[in-house]
């Protein structure tokens, strides 16, 4: 229990640090959330504050999913590797677990970061990058699904919803997964994701949703 509670409480920590928030504060004087979407996400801050800076928020919210999925791996495997042999099976499934449980709490923080009054983005970003950290194969395909529906829809909030769905069926039906936690991680994360994404769906259903073209200057 300990890993679990240490890793959780890191990768809430690390996904409760509002990159858009603090870019947009700092550098241009301007709370994100306070204009376009109000959300403390990439697309907003491409939005609000132009390319540049979308960017950069886009590349560190990645990473600190990235990160907190990956450190419980990082840091426990020296531990329990045995002599001539290699890590057991036992002590692989527990660390694949607590990069569940540090994935999740990674995107937690991220939609209601501690740092930010517990207002922040949509999560796909730190998604995107728990995924790379867990599912590197999985990462692939949905962002590739994502890019698909964007391009094609100019919807950034409805490419993200297909790349949600995506993962569960892709770490299911494609990387033939064994691991109950795994499944439930991939379900859990698809409908936290979709959820953060509620009043992006009434706008598409009302034709009110605003779009963003990939290729525009």
């Amino acid at each position: 229990m300990q890993d679990y509670f240490a890793f959780g409480i890191i990768a809430y920590l690390l996904g409760s640090i509002p990159t858009a928030v603090w870019i947009g504060k700092a550098y241009y004087g301007i709370d994100v959330r306070e204009h376009g979407s109000k959300n403390a996400g990439a697309t907003n801050t491409f939005r609000v504050l132009g390319k540049k800076p979308g960017v950069i928020v886009l590349l560190i919210d990645i990473l600190k999913g990235a990160l907190a999925s990956s450190l419980p791996y990082l840091v426990l495997t020296p531990f329990i590797v045995l002599p001539n042999q290699g890590p057991s099976d036992a002590a692989m499934i527990h660390i694949l677990n607590v990069q569940v449980v540090a994935s999740i709490l990674a995107v937690v923080g991220h939609v209601f970061p501690i740092f930010a009054g517990f207002r922040g983005g949509k999560g796909v970003a730190t998604s995107l990058g728990v995924i790379i950290g867990l599912q590197p194969i999985a990462a692939c395909i949905c962002l590739g699904a994502f890019l698909i529906v964007f391009i094609s829809s100019k919807y950034v909030s409805l490419g993200a919803m297909v790349a949600a769905l995506v993962f569960p069926f892709v770490v299911h039906f494609v990387l033939k997964n064994e691991s109950l936690w795994m499944t439930l991680f991939s379900v859990l994360l698809s409908v936290l994701v979709i959820f953060a994404h509620r009043k992006n769906i009434g706008r598409l259903w009302r034709g009110e949703e605003s779009q963003m073209n990939l290729f525009k200057k």
